[in-house]
């Protein structure tokens, strides 16, 4: 079932989606050729996304999957995972020099721009395409994806709607790779 291999796909969490613990998950993401997982439970306190971080990272170190920490820099700290992704209006200068890869998602050149000064590694970029995620707000489309890609060095992943029939096309854009959250959550 490696649906996605050699894709640089990252499995974005939202264990609402999940029909399965969310630990439970992992196994089915790397049999599907997924090596990195953001693990992005923004609505959790503090104490309850570390104790759900602590499963998931057993989890994904069992089955050799890179696990990313989203906005919680004290749970990857606390858990010694060196990958944080941030919303960049919570994105600090100092947190690049705490992370070996430090991320945010951008929906704009002028926001490309001021994630570069932070100090990123990489950026998503979005929404692409419809989806559900997203149902009022219009995608910004591959055209957008192409200038964020010509304007930067920095790595950038596609988010927002992708699948494996659109994937070829993100591509095209200059994109790394992509981002995906529902058929991740549903494998």
């Amino acid at each position: 079932m490696c649906l996605f291999e050699g894709k640089n796909i990252i499995a974005v969490t939202s264990r609402v989606l999940c029909p399965r613990p969310l630990w439970e998950q992992i196994p089915r993401i790397r049999e599907a050729g997924i090596t990195r997982v953001i693990l992005r439970e923004k609505d959790l306190s503090s104490g309850e996304y570390l104790s759900l971080a602590e499963k998931v990272l057993r989890a994904c170190e069992e089955c050799g999957v890179s696990l990313t920490i989203h906005s919680f820099p004290e749970a990857a700290e606390s858990l010694g995972v060196k990958s944080l992704h941030m919303p960049l209006p919570l994105m600090e200068k100092d947190l690049c020099r705490c992370f070996s890869s430090l991320g945010t998602s951008v929906h704009s050149i002028e926001q490309l721009r001021e994630a570069e000064s932070l100090g990123v590694t990489y950026v998503t970029a979005g929404h692409i395409f419809a989806t559900d995620c997203k149902k009022d707000l219009a995608p910004r489309g591959p055209g957008f994806l192409s200038d964020i890609c010509e304007n930067t060095d920095l790595p950038v992943y596609a988010i927002g709607g992708i699948t494996p029939e659109n994937l070829p096309e993100v591509l095209l854009c200059g994109a790394k790779g992509a981002c995906i959250m529902s058929s991740a959550m549903r494998l």
